[in-house]
This record gives structure tokens, sequence and C-alpha cells, in this order.
């Protein structure tokens, strides 16, 4: 900041600035010298840091904090001769002398004088006291404080930037400093629509190249007794005229491309620069982590440090805003569910204190974060348990899932395997936050474990949100993009090396069998891609992998993010548009959202077939029956005998689910249960019945409830057909299906 920018600050700002300086100073050293007691330089920071404190709070007149940095002044320069250890709860005590002088600082200019009110001061000053008044006098006892280590001499040139003076800095709004960025990045596209023209150039250079060709071949094959005189010279003259044109073309096209080279260069460098300034060190969003591990461990009986690697990586600071609460999360379940406390850690072999650690660090063009403990890590019979006693899945399903699935229930909305709520974890909702804002931001996390060694949550993060780098492809005549931070690969699979597995689609990625999904199915977009060679975009992680069949690959490119007009609400697969070098709009996909689209098409068995067009031409003559049920056996068992009779069917696990999927496609039927949580069967058919346009789709209730006054209440609320759940022991619900719909194929 520029003296005149100091100068348009009250002194109250200026105080605010340098408390919330000293006050991590202290913050930081006060960390140090708890795992530390005998640094000297630790202590000589945090006594200037105190004496700092006191001449600024001083000079504005704010009695409180002078009297407050006085009393850590004279318990750090008693700890500096010895006369007092700081242990434990010395630094406890000192550090709520820090959040009081931030307290203090926030506060002081509407109420200079009444801050915290006198008697918090005083009684927090009078405390300092006693720690100093129960120390030994100097040249006492002093040999049972932690020896002092002088600090090292600091070397010459050990501080260029105190040397050199500050660097000039200038205070820019964030609204100015996106509209430059924004700006740069449109800049960075334009600049690339000069490659296209080049490319045209070069196609008009190697036409006229094939002109001269057919003048000499027209000319060779004319007799020469027919060439007089003014025939050659016409000739010589179109000769002439060509050499000249081509010469034009090769110096306007040399031109071009260095201008071309020049413009993408010159953008590149704005953009880089415009993103920088946007960019600033991680440390900047995660001062107050380590505080907070050390006092969350204290709070919990455990022992724990917080290691920081790549503290300085640079980051945009509208990813570093959203990263605070993710971070937290992650690092309050790695000392609540990680760490052990340090009675289990010894018996583990293991050092009292844990260690929580994190990570940063760019990668492929990306940020990558690493969140780990060295605890005891989850517990996967336990997560099993969980998931099959809260109904997510049944037991032979579970038994089937991979470590990598197992962990995904984690980040559920309220999945916990705590037992009971604390004021700290237990209703399940940190996970849930840290995934939902790493969607927000187009950013993936993956996690792993190890018994008895720790966890590991992996985040990765685009370096910037204005622009994406991305894969183009055509899908039904429309350009879609794809970021390319989510892609495995793109691939040309000949349609020869589709097998069937399992009545499923496959092809041969690296050795693995990969399901193959349409992105026109996707989309919903009908017809499926043609051809003798399919276009595949590999998706997913290295547990589950899917292939999205496009029409073809159109490049790749980067592209300006527009967000979406926010009243259009979230669109399915779609996450934002752009613009592509030629000016063209195109939707950029939602990963996250399509992988979820395919798993669901390939739960509920609805894959259309990319072999050929007679296959997809019969999936969609097949007629659709809607099955809801909260029973997954029940509905697993209707749905596989429709199936099998050819019909096309989807699911719902209860009736809300039932009512917005029926409302969002075309049905030929329906099929509930009674007794479903959220909406009850009788509740699906009413809103059915009183829809203008689903009040004509013919509903079958399937119940156990056998009572006369149930069939009747089903019937008047406008069901079709009322059958109990024993006719699956006969054809009566093919039969039914059949009278109200008729075959499975139109």
């Amino acid at each position: 900041m520029t003296s005149a920018d100091l100068s348009q600050c009250s002194m109250h700002d200026l105080f605010r600035t340098e408390a919330e300086s000293q006050t991590q100073v202290l913050t930081d050293g006060l960390l140090a010298l708890e795992r530390e007691p005998g640094s000297a330089a630790q202590l000589e920071a945090c006594m200037r840091a105190a004496h700092s404190l006191k001449g600024a709070a001083r000079i504005v007149d704010i009695e409180a904090a002078v009297r407050l940095a006085h009393g850590m002044e004279d318990l750090f320069v008693g700890a500096q001769e010895g006369r007092v250890a700081l242990n434990q709860d010395s630094i406890d005590l000192l550090l709520r002398g820090v959040d009081l002088m931030r307290n203090v600082a926030a506060t002081s200019e509407t109420d200079p004088q009444s801050e915290l009110g006198r008697q918090t001061i005083d009684g927090f000053v009078a405390e300092l006291a006693s720690v100093l008044e129960a120390a030994p006098a100097p040249g006492g006892r002093a040999d049972e404080a932690p020896p002092v280590r002088p600090a090292a001499p600091k070397p010459l040139d050990a501080d260029p930037v105190e040397r050199e003076g500050p660097d000039r800095a200038l205070r820019v709004t964030v609204d100015n400093l996106n509209r430059l960025v924004g700006l740069a990045g449109e800049t960075l596209v334009g600049a690339r629509r000069l490659h296209p023209f080049a490319e045209s150039m070069l196609r008009l250079k190697r036409l006229h190249r094939e002109t001269a060709r057919a003048i000499e071949r027209l000319a060779e094959a004319l007799p020469q007794s027919s060439q007089d005189a003014s025939s050659q010279d016409a000739l010589a003259e179109a000769r002439r005229h060509i050499r000249e044109c081509e010469s034009f073309l090769a110096d306007r096209l040399a031109e071009i491309e260095a201008s071309d080279r020049q413009s993408t260069g010159v953008a590149h460098r704005l953009y880089d620069h415009a993103l920088a300034c946007r960019m600033q060190p991680l440390a900047d969003g995660i001062l107050g982590l380590p505080r907070m591990v050390r006092d969350l461990a204290r709070s919990l009986d455990k022992q724990a440090s917080l290691e920081l690697d790549g503290s300085a990586t640079r980051v945009d600071r509208d990813i570093l805003e959203r990263l605070e609460a993710p971070l937290t999360h992650l690092l309050r379940n790695a000392v609540d569910h990680g760490l052990e406390t340090p009675a289990e850690r010894l018996a583990a072999g293991k050092p009292a204190e844990g260690v929580v650690r994190l990570e940063a660090h760019h990668s492929a063009g990306a940020l990558q974060i690493v969140v780990s403990d060295d605890g005891r890590g989850i517990d996967l019979a336990r997560l099993r348990e969980v998931v099959i006693s809260r109904g997510l899945a049944n037991v032979e399903v579970v038994a089937r899932l991979s470590e990598a699935e197992l962990l995904e229930f984690l980040f559920l909305p309220g999945f916990t395997l705590k037992d009971a709520v604390t004021e700290i974890s237990g209703r399940g909702v940190g996970l849930d936050a840290v995934q939902d804002m790493l969607k927000q931001v187009r950013g993936t996390i993956r996690v792993s474990t190890s018994p008895g060694a720790g966890t590991r949550f992996q985040l990765q993060l685009p370096l910037t949100l204005s622009v994406v780098r991305a894969l183009m492809a055509d899908i039904g005549g429309q350009a879609y993009a794809f970021p390319l931070a989510h892609i495995v690969r793109a691939v040309k699979a000949p349609r020869t090396a589709i097998r069937m597995l399992e009545g499923r689609q496959h092809f041969d990625f690296d050795g693995r069998q990969v399901g193959l999904v349409s992105a026109h199915q996707v989309l919903g977009l009908g017809a499926q891609p043609t051809g003798d060679e399919l276009s595949i975009i590999v998706l997913g992680d290295q547990h589950d992998l899917y292939g999205l069949v496009v029409d073809g690959f159109l490049g790749g490119h980067e592209l300006v993010v527009h967000p979406l007009d926010p009243r259009l609400g979230k669109i399915r697969d779609i996450s934002a548009a752009a613009l592509t070098p030629d000016g063209d709009p195109v939707l950029i996909a939602d990963i996250q959202d399509m992988l979820r689209s395919m798993e669901k098409l390939a739960a509920s068995d609805r894959l259309n077939k990319v072999r050929g067009d007679t296959a997809a031409a019969s999936q969609a003559t097949r007629r659709r029956i809607l099955v809801a049920d909260d029973s997954l056996v029940v509905r697993e068992l209707q749905r596989k005998l429709l199936d099998h009779h050819g019909y096309e069917v989807d699911v719902a696990v209860d009736g809300m689910d039932a009512w917005a999927t029926v409302r969002g496609g075309a049905y030929d039927l329906v099929v509930t249960d009674v007794d479903m949580p959220r909406m009850d069967g009788v509740e699906l058919v009413r809103r059915i019945r009183g829809d203008l346009e689903l009040k004509s789709v013919p509903v079958i209730i399937l119940s156990y409830k056998d009572r006369e006054e149930d069939r009747l209440r089903g019937l008047e609320a406008g069901a079709d057909y009322y059958l109990t759940k024993g006719s699956f022991q006969d054809d009566a619900l093919v039969n039914a299906v059949v009278d109200l719909i008729g075959e499975a194929a139109v």
C-alpha cells in the first residue's frame, strides 16, 4: 500500500491492521514455543510483537490494549530471564490474550474505553500477574525453567526485502480485478482467431499451386503447332501472375503467422500477469488452522500438531476464500475421528503426539491439496455396518463394494460413523459440505485409508475459475466442452471392438472392460452415433470408469467460463457456458453430474446400445414403466419381471421420488406400493390424477395390504388396478400391465 493509501486510513484502521499482523506473529510464536519451550528466537519474536502492540495502542489511546499487551510482554520477558516456564497452561493463557487483543482491535473505534469491559481485561491482566508472582525471583531456582537457547545471529543478507524496502502496492477493488482477468481471458481466446484464418490462407496457397500445375498440364497437352505467339504470351503472363500471387500469399501468410505468434504470446503474458494479481499464497487463507488444530486437540485430551508443506503455493483468491471451511472440516475430522488419544498411540507404538499434515502444490495445471493424518484410519468393517443399518444398501451389495466405493458413503448428507452428536462432530455435515464446495469450483476429492496408519484426502481444484481447458466434442450437431481435468482419456475404437458383458456393452481400455454410454442418451438427444468408428471420452476415476460415446472430437481449447443465468436454476449435466475461438456458444459439461446420470442409467438397466442403429431404434420403441417401492428387493423383483417381458423399467425409492420422476419423463404406466416414506402410494395416485398432463397415465397399486377398505381407498384415489404382492406367484401383474398398455413393443 502506498503512502497515499495510508493517508486515507483512520488511526483505528491502522491499529486494526497492526493488530492483525502482530497477533498472527504471537499465535505462530506461541505454537512454536509449545513445541520448543526453550527457543530464544520465538520468545524474542513474541516479546517484540507484544511491545509493538503496546506502542500502537498507546498512540491511538486504547488503554485496555495497552494494559493487555504490557502484561503479555512482562510474561515473555520473565520467560526470557528464566523466571517463568511456558508450559501448556501458560500458553493457553497467552493465546486467550491474543483472542482478547483481536476483539479489542475489532471494537476499539466504536467504544475505545469499554471494548470488552474493564472487568474482563482487568481479570486477564491479574491472571498474567499471578503467573509472574508464582515464579521464583531472579537468581532463585531459575534452573527449573527450560534452558533458553540464544538465537543465531542474522546474516547481513538474510532479509533482502527489509534492506530494499517494501514493494509498492496499489489498492484495487475485487470487482475491478475480476473484470481485468475476464478481459485478459477474452483476449487470450480472441488471439487464437488468427489461427483459423492462417489455415485458410494455407489452403488458398495450395489451391494456387494446383492451379499452376493445371496450367502447365494444359500447356503440355496443346500441340506445338497450335501455339502461336499470342497464346505463348498469354501463357507466360498467366504463369507470371500465378508466381506473383504465390509470392504475395507467402509474404502475407508469413506476416499473419508472425502476428498470430506475437498476439498469442502477448495475450498469454497479459492473462498470466492478470491472473497473478488474483493469486495469493495459501498461507493467507489458513492462518488460523494451526491454532484450531492445537485447541481442538487440547479440548479432546489429545496431542496434535499441524505440519504445513507448500503454504507459499499460489491460489486464486476466489478459490482461497472457499477453501477455509472445507479445510477446517477435514482437519477437525482428522483430529476428532482420526487421531487416537496419547495412551492409545503409545500402546500402538506411536508417538503420543499425532501429526496432521496439509500439503499443497501445482500439478498438471491444477491445484493439488492433501490433508492426511497418522491416526487409526477408517474402520471399514464399521463403515459397512453403518451403511447396512441405515438402509443405504443391502448386505449382498455392500459385500461386493470395493474400498473406494465404500468410502464414497462418507460424503453422503447426514452420514456419520459417530454414535453420538457432540459439539465437534456427529451430525454428518462436514464431508458433505466439503464435496459441495468442490462441485461448485469444478474440483474433485478422493479418500484413501490404511488401518492403523491414517487417512488421506486428496483435493484437486482448478488454478482459476475464469478459464477452463477443455476437449470439444460434437454431440448431435452441437458442440459441448468437457474440462480436461476430469477426462481420463479420449480414444477412438472400431464398432467391432465392442463386446457384450452381462447384457451391457463394453470395450477394452488398457486391459480393463469399460462400459459404454451414449452421450445422446445422457443428454436426451434421441438418435445414436453412427459410423464404423466410435469416439469415446473416458470419464471417472481409477475405480469406476465410463466410456461416453460422442459423434466426434473437435479439438482442445481454452475457454472463458460464463456462468449460466441463476434464474435457470441447476441444469442437469451442464455447469456453465463459453464461447469458442470462432465466437460460437458452447455448453460446458458438469462431469460429476454426468457421471451420476450414467450410473443411474446403468443401475436401472436403461442403457441404449451404441453398436448399431437398429438396436437403438428397438430400445426407443419399448413401452416405459415406472416402479415405485421403498423395498430394494421388491423393487428389483418387479423391475426384472417386467424387463423380462420386454418393458423398459425405471425405479423410484419412494412416493416423492416417483412424483418427481414421472413429471420429468414420458411413462406409459406407473406401478406403486402404498406404504412408503415422504409420500405414500395413494397420495401419489391422487397427484397423478390431479395433473392435467399426467391424469391419463394408468396406475397399478401393488401392496401387502389386502383388506377391502385398503382396496377401496386405492381405487377411489384413481388407481386402475389394486393387486397384492402375492400376485408375484402368478401372472396377475403382467396380465394387468398388458391389459392397460399392451405388449412391450409399440
